[in-house]
């Protein structure tokens, strides 16, 4: 009897000993430093055994069957710094334990903040282009005084010229007029209507961290304006470790650059400054009196201020300021040497003051609660010898949203409100003063269907003044096909309200145009993409990557601008569409410290109200970019670069030639500072070489429609420290 006693109290000790060694149940919630939003598709692996779980879209994972005694849990991500923990089994404490994994920023691992959700790019079903830190500081050596060199080389976005005086420029995605296009500033859109032409301008880029590019219909999280696509700036934030980062550039084009950015966090205070000066000397290439480049003078002053007030609540204010000048035309006219036949001139007089605020709280259970308000002012004169028109823009953008996971989805929802109103400084009988208000309310779910599927849908409704409510439905799917090959499929709507501010009319300096009055109608969307992504490697030293997306895009009562034959030029809705329609090739390729991509973009977009071909105008149905760069970190840096377009049409529905673009450019690192040099266009590919750009009479001229380059080849070399 005491022997079945001793022995079943043995059987029942050890059941008991092997239930604890396989009962041990480890629940972590891992997130992002920055965005303190779950990391999805983190692997957690207990060492020295064969366990190991995947955390979910959330950040969550659970491991089973955990033995006893001291235990490395290892936790790894890409774009992240790896961590193990030391854990003692049976825990203490069986909760969930918190995990925050840091962001390094490895190129082609980001986090994208322009869908909201916070997830890695290669989790995100919304298809995002990515433009990294390192991508972006290549693009500063070839022009720092602004952004548009960073957008101008990037496969289906266009930086079209739309004066050939004073060179004021729009972005274009997937041929698409600029006015489709929305500009973002840390989500702010703060860059639309009469300061559009100007926006890629007076954007300094030394403080970016990296841009985020999404194409096609984005009216469900952006509003209206996001026909063609998205362009969102994303700035850099402060770290314990102060940043000092200057640059110093000259240009064989008489430019002069130099832009300065500090940042620093402390525990419950951060903050970032820049600064940037930028002086052009008029500057006429091809001697025909009439400048290439204007004679610019900016200056620009961005401070932020960061409050920490606990782990989980952030609140930034922002302050962008900038002032500046561009007068372009007759060189003799500049030079204060003026008569009777050298007179004509355009100069563009711009301030801008925008005021930001970001307030971002994270609550206990990990939901999210964020709210944005900006303040925007734009003043802007533009004057040539015999017309004049300025005017002042304000604008307020708000916008709430709280962001919550409920099982397997995440749900993001929340309203926003738009006033934006500008005021002619001059007005004429018939005022061109135009105000526009919007308010919208949206939700937004992402979910992971399987292991293999995820679904990215929203929908918005908004409600405009003068135009009506608009629907704006939108969904994503991304399929993980296999461990190397994914697709994305996205279809979205839109709507832009009419307004005057059109590259058309900004073409004619807005002289004659007829105000757009309130009888038209919106111009509505519809669109998609589709594309297949591949990564893989050939042997052990090269690895590569392959992107093919097909995109579509429907404008339907497109607003088009015409002569009403006495004079004066009137908005109308066309009554056929306007359709955008084509595909990017993209490859990337790495051995070493070579880097190759290759770029293919295929455009057809057409107009039904067009005459002939019905080609849409100034669009190169194909083109080519590709770089070459060699790079050792903090040693050297050097490439080549080489840029395709094809034939264009113009409005006459006369063709242009087909264009081709090479640079070189080369860096040197020696410790805290480098020397950086660039050749741009060397074959001194430029429009004046191959037709006239003025033409008579001198002291009223007219100009050819601008379809490439007007200064031709440009060196450049400075000097860039960081502390």
């Amino acid at each position: 009897m005491h022997r079945a006693l001793i022995f079943a109290v043995i059987l029942f000790a050890a059941t008991i000993t092997a239930f604890a060694q396989d009962g041990n149940t480890l629940k972590l919630h891992i997130t992002n430093n920055e965005t303190q939003k779950g990391v999805a598709a983190a692997t957690v692996t207990v060492l020295g055994t064969d366990l190991q779980a995947t955390a979910d879209q959330n950040g969550k994972v659970e491991i089973k069957g955990i033995p006893n005694g001291e235990q490395v849990i290892e936790i790894v991500s890409h774009g992240y710094e790896s961590i193990e923990l030391k854990l003692n089994f049976p825990l203490a404490d069986t909760a969930e334990q918190a995990v925050i994994m840091k962001i390094t920023y490895e190129a082609g691992e980001v986090t994208v903040s322009s869908t909201r959700t916070g997830r890695e790019i290669e989790a995100e079903p919304t298809r995002v282009e990515a433009i990294d830190e390192e991508e972006v500081d290549e693009k500063i050596n070839m022009r720092p005084a602004n952004v548009s060199m960073v957008l101008h080389e990037s496969t289906g976005i266009q930086v079209q010229q739309t004066s050939p005086t004073t060179n004021t420029q729009s972005v274009r995605i997937q041929g698409l007029d600029g006015r489709y296009t929305q500009i973002l500033k840390d989500g702010f859109p703060s860059f639309g209507g009469f300061s559009g032409s100007l926006s890629v301008l007076e954007i300094p880029p030394l403080d970016l961290k990296q841009v985020e590019v999404i194409k096609g219909p984005s009216a469900t999280l952006f509003g209206g304006d996001a026909i063609a696509g998205v362009v969102n700036f994303i700035s850099k934030v402060p770290e314990a470790k102060p940043v000092t980062s200057m640059i110093l550039n000259q240009t064989s084009a008489l430019g002069t650059d130099l832009s300065i950015f500090n940042s620093r966090k402390f525990e419950k205070i951060g903050y970032t400054l820049l600064g940037s000066v930028n002086y052009q000397r008029r500057f006429d290439v091809d001697k025909d009196d009439f400048t290439e480049l204007p004679a610019t003078r900016a200056v620009s002053f961005n401070p932020k201020l960061f409050f920490y007030f606990n782990s989980r609540t952030t609140l930034a204010i922002g302050n962008s300021t900038s002032y500046q000048t561009r007068k372009g035309g007759d060189v003799f006219v500049l030079n204060g040497q003026a008569d009777s036949n050298h007179q004509y001139f355009e100069k563009n007089k711009s301030f801008r003051n925008i005021t930001t605020l970001n307030f971002d709280h994270v609550f206990g259970d990990g939901s999210r609660l964020n709210a944005k308000q900006s303040l925007a002012f734009f003043s802007r004169d533009l004057t040539t010898p015999n017309y004049a028109f300025g005017g002042r823009q304000f604008n307020s953008f708000t916008d709430v949203s709280y962001w919550k996971v409920f099982g397997k989805h995440a749900l993001i929802f929340g309203g926003s409100a738009v006033y934006d109103s500008f005021r002619e400084r001059t007005p004429s009988l018939s005022p061109r003063n135009e105000t526009r208000a919007a308010f919208g309310a949206f939700i937004q779910d992402t979910v992971d269907l399987n292991e293999r599927v995820s679904l990215e849908a929203g929908l918005r409704i908004e409600r405009t003044k003068d135009y009506g409510s608009f629907a704006l439905p939108r969904v994503s799917f991304l399929f993980r096909l296999t461990d190397k090959l994914t697709s994305r499929v996205g279809f979205g709507m839109g709507y832009k309200t009419p307004t005057m501010f059109t590259e058309e009319a900004e073409i004619l300096l807005f002289r004659n145009v007829l105000p757009v009055g309130t009888n038209l109608d919106a111009e509505k969307s519809k669109g998609g993409t589709f594309d297949l992504n591949y990564r893989g490697s050939i042997g052990e030293k090269i690895s590569y990557s392959v992107n093919q997306m097909f995109f579509y895009t429907e404008i339907s009562d497109p607003i088009i601008l015409r002569s009403n034959g006495g004079g004066s030029y009137a908005f109308s809705n066309a009554a056929s569409r306007i359709v955008s329609k084509g595909f990017e090739t993209n490859a990337r390729f790495e051995y070493g410290f070579a880097k190759l991509f290759l770029g293919y973009t295929f455009t057809d977009g057409k107009a039904g109200y067009l005459p002939g071909t019905r080609k849409l105008t100034l669009l190169p149905t194909h083109r080519v970019n590709s770089s070459l760069v060699l790079e050792k970190h903090e040693n050297f840096k050097a490439g080549a670069e080489l840029y395709y377009g094809s034939r264009q049409t113009l409005d006459d529905r006369s063709l242009t030639r087909s264009l081709v673009e090479v640079g070189l450019f080369g860096e040197k690192t020696f410790g805290k500072f480098s020397l950086f040099i660039n050749a741009e266009n060397i074959f001194d590919q430029r429009q004046g070489r191959y037709g006239q750009v003025v033409f008579p009479p001198h002291q009223n001229p007219t100009f050819a429609e601008i379809y490439s380059h007007t200064e031709g080849r440009v060196f450049n070399g400075g000097i860039k420290i960081s502390l």
